[in-house]
């Protein structure tokens, strides 16, 4: 079928309307041509309004009225839809004299028929238009054997290597699906030259080793599969706490059957939740999951270029192709990446104030890169810096962006404000620390304040010391408490219609007889996937029990000193959040994260047991993040077109796969590295990942967090930030109401306080650079030059993180891994006094300590 007859269908059939237009806000109708206006408030380029004219002349005022009031009730508060065009259909709506007099109100009426078109045959928002095709051709080879068997061996080999590295150097950041799309182009390419064309029918269906050329349906299917396993089982850490000598201790570990059992269990229940919260983060169209546009715009790169030439904001028309505007910029990044991570690496930490004078503590501490606050005007040269936390300014929208600005910024005031005043005792610590610490200032020695078995010991605790944190990382944790009740009162005021909607919808999916109009998701999107078969319910259902049934055998069979209730608690957990923290990240790129909130409830239930503190953590924080990894891959398919039994079929051998192979490799690390985790381990597998894990394990398990913010303990002032994060977004939302300004809807209360937790090691130095950068893509470039950046944005923000993540690996095994350096001024000035050693403002002073007194802790 074309794409013209199936975008036509599309547009033909019947369905609520889920995409928002505008217009802009005039005083009369007659000021504007409508055409003109709604390109410029709905930030359309000419090719997507002449393709909603043909449905708008054919709209009548009767219908375009439901589909603006639905408009209105789901988009009002969301923050990446022009607010413009909200102002216009609120004055359309409510001026009855239209409906009255529709004569006397033409070019206004034509207007909004104009704007329901469009976000009927395409997508509201202009970074989805970029790079998201609205039409389908039902023909394209999508699951084929090449497609699913093919990248076995690549997935094998990425797995194997991210498991390793777990023991070495921190986890590799940057998307999977971007590092995996040029090899798994190649490997298409070659099977499309190369493989016969033989095959078998099946149920009617034909399957061949080499259909025909290697569709974008394909390579995305296959970047869906890299995706899903890219992730090592979380329960690795577990596993490596239980099995090594130097912590608890627990051979049976060792044994493969517990090691797969568990792992299945935390891998799988969190596809099986993302199977049944599609309707909630996959199918509505104000879901846009940015991370998912730069793969989109990078699969649509290798395989189709439609776009023309356009004007550029250097002063001439730009007729590259974005497959070679790909190449140019990947070469140049892949080059220049070098000088800032080996050569001249003062480039990546450039605290130049702290070089004046390194020893100066209040300089330091304000500006440092390394220890201090980083309030610096420029940074860094580094983009790898720029995509820290995955916040690559040229995916994520500015008001995010932003937004996380301000928090961090709020965050820096009240971290220099308890550290100047000493509260806490923390001014004998480092202003800036995730590591935790004794009452000398030193790192906290968990063994002493445990026995033989790593059981919480009063006596010893009492003499040694109670853990101390530094003044950022109580920043952290109070913002941390924030966020969570933050992202429940948020979610009730801002998208209780939406989140109303997808239990409608879900509670359809089960009935019999199907009312095709519950709360519909009737987008472009939706109509063209409506003809390939939904994956029903019950096949998650049955995922989610089974990975509990597995999961409740890998602990229960084995001496865990934990009950297999932990299973259910993180469902639970998952059950409460899943649906708010989805929504914000699919509209933000903002991720909520479960873990402090997991271990804190985990730990405080079962104090003294660091083991059973573990699975509480895992359970509780991996169902849910594994469950919005996989809704944004859905959200993949969704925007692709992959039929959604393929997807189901892909993420399942993915899981499957990456699963056995990291068990794999775990074993034979165990097994065959001497003295693993060890200061005498063989190539540096030294495990400084492993050390936290267990360091906090202990902490939050074994002393536990009731030590540390109950009744008694050192810091139970920083839960003000429970009733803090629930109250501000209500202060927001009646604000906003109050006020009616543009720039308040773009407040969001959980995307500040994801900024001010996302610091200690970490500070504004990481930041504020995606600032500026950010404006000029997503403000200045998209509003002026639309056409330049709907076709290159997404492209350079691929390019930039493949060639990091490519780079990355070079430099690694060339020069890191053979311990070549480069001894120079470049390389060494980020290092000295206070960047070096972190200052404090005081110091216990030999045989003294800080802090409550012994024995008065306890």
């Amino acid at each position: 079928m074309s794409d013209a007859v199936e975008t036509k269908k599309a547009v033909a059939t019947e369905g609520t309307l889920e995409k928002t237009a505008s217009s802009g806000q005039r005083s009369s109708d007659a000021e504007f041509p409508a055409e003109a206006q709604v390109e410029a408030d709905l930030n359309v380029t000419e090719q997507d309004l002449s393709e909603a004219k043909e449905l708008a002349s054919r709209l009548t005022l009767e219908e375009i009225r439901p589909m603006m009031e639905k408009v209105l009730l789901i988009h009002e508060h969301d923050p990446n839809f022009p607010y413009t065009i909200i102002q216009r259909i609120k004055s359309f709506l409510a001026n009855d004299a239209v409906f009255e007099n529709p004569e006397k109100h033409a070019v206004l009426i034509e207007e909004m028929k104009l704007e329901a078109a469009l976000i009927t045959v395409n997508s509201p928002y202009a970074e989805v238009r970029a790079v998201v095709d609205n039409h389908d051709d039902a023909d394209i080879p999508c699951g084929t054997i090449r497609a699913v068997v093919g990248p076995w061996l690549w997935i094998l080999d990425s797995v194997g290597l991210h498991q390793s590295a777990v023991l070495d150097s921190p986890t590799n950041h940057h998307r999977p699906g971007e590092r995996c799309s040029a090899a798994c182009l190649s490997l298409g390419k070659l099977c499309e030259k190369t493989l016969p064309d033989v095959g078998f029918t099946l149920w009617g269906i034909r399957h061949s080793l080499n259909p025909g050329k290697f569709s974008k349906k394909e390579h995305m299917l296959i970047t869906i599969m890299a995706n899903v396993s890219w992730n090592y089982p979380y329960t690795n850490n577990i596993i490596w706490v239980q099995y090594l000598p130097s912590y608890f201790n627990q051979s049976y570990a060792g044994q493969f059957s517990y090691q797969i059992l568990i792992a299945l269990s935390t891998n799988f229940i969190g596809y099986g939740m993302a199977g049944m919260i599609r309707r909630f983060l996959v199918y509505p169209s104000y879901c846009v999951w940015p991370a998912s546009l730069v793969t989109i715009a990078l699969n649509s790169a290798f395989h189709n270029d439609k776009t023309g030439p356009v004007a550029s904001p250097f002063g001439r028309v730009f007729t590259m192709s974005r497959i070679k505007f790909f190449a140019v910029t990947f070469a140049a990044m892949g080059v220049y990446f070098w000088f800032p991570n080996y050569i001249f690496t003062a480039l990546s930490i450039f605290s130049w104030m702290s070089w004046i004078a390194p020893n100066n503590l209040n300089l330091n501490t304000i500006t440092g890169f390394n220890n201090g606050l980083g309030i610096n005007p420029w940074p860094t040269f580094d983009w790898n810096i720029l995509l820290f936390d995955y916040t690559d300014p040229l995916m994520i929208p500015f008001f995010s962006t932003f937004n996380k600005f301000i928090g961090a910024t709020i965050s820096i005031f009240v971290t220099a404000a308890i550290w100047y005043t000493n509260t806490w005792s923390t001014g004998y610590l480092p202003i800036n620390s995730n590591r935790v610490f004794d009452n000398t200032g030193g790192l906290y020695n968990v063994t002493r304040a445990v026995d033989s078995r790593a059981l919480f010991d009063a006596d010893k605790y009492a003499a040694y010391s109670p853990p101390f944190l530094s003044a950022m990382n109580l920043t952290v944790y109070m913002f941390f408490f924030a966020i969570y009740t933050a992202t429940i009162s948020y979610a009730y005021l801002y998208h209780r219609h939406e989140i109303m909607m997808g239990f409608r919808n879900l509670i359809n999916s089960f009935r019999k007889n199907k009312d095709s109009n519950v709360g519909q998701y009737s987008d472009v999107h939706n109509r063209l996937m409506a003809k390939y078969a939904e994956v029903p319910e019950w096949w998650y259902t049955i995922i989610i029990v089974v990975a509990i049934a597995v999961g409740c055998a890998g602990i229960a069979a084995w001496d865990t000193y934990t009950s297999p209730g932990v299973i259910f608690y993180g469902l639970a957990l998952c059950a409460i959040f899943v649906i708010p923290v989805g929504i914000i990240k699919a509209m933000t790129g903002v991720e909520v994260t479960l873990n402090v909130i997991a271990e804190f409830i985990g730990g405080s239930w079962v104090q003294g047991n660091a083991l059973a503190m573990n699975f509480f953590k895992s359970f509780g924080y991996v169902t849910c993040a594994h469950a919005l990894w996989f809704s944004n891959d859905l959200k993949l398919a969704h925007y692709v077109k992959i039929p959604p039994r393929q997807t189901f079929m892909a993420q399942m051998i993915g899981t499957l796969l990456s699963t056995f192979v990291c068990t794999g490799v775990l074993n034979f690390q165990m097994n065959q590295i001497p003295g693993v985790c060890t200061r005498e381990a063989p190539n540096r597998y030294t495990c400084p990942g492993i050390n936290t894990f267990f360091t906090a394990s202990v902490l939050w398990g074994t002393v536990g967090p009731v030590k540390v913010f109950g009744k008694g303990g050192l810091y139970p002032a920083l839960l003000v930030g429970f009733p803090l994060g629930f109250v501000l977004p209500i202060a927001f939302f009646f604000i906003q109401k109050k006020y009616k300004k543009g720039w308040l809807r773009q407040v969001h209360p959980v995307a500040m306080f994801y900024g001010a937790l996302s610091l200690a090691p970490y500070n504004l130095s990481y930041i504020w650079p995606a600032v500026p950068i950010a404006w000029f893509s997503w403000v200045y470039l998209k509003k002026r030059y639309l056409a330049f950046w709907s076709k290159y944005n997404f492209v350079l923000s691929a390019s930039f993180s493949s060639a990091i993540a490519i780079s990355g690996i070079i430099i690694f095994f060339t020069v890191q891994w053979l311990q070549v350096e480069l001894d120079w001024w470049g390389n060494s000035v980020t290092a000295q006094g206070c960047e070096d050693e972190a200052c404090t403002l005081f110091t216990a002073a030999e045989g003294e300590y800080f802090g409550p007194r012994l024995g008065e802790f306890h």
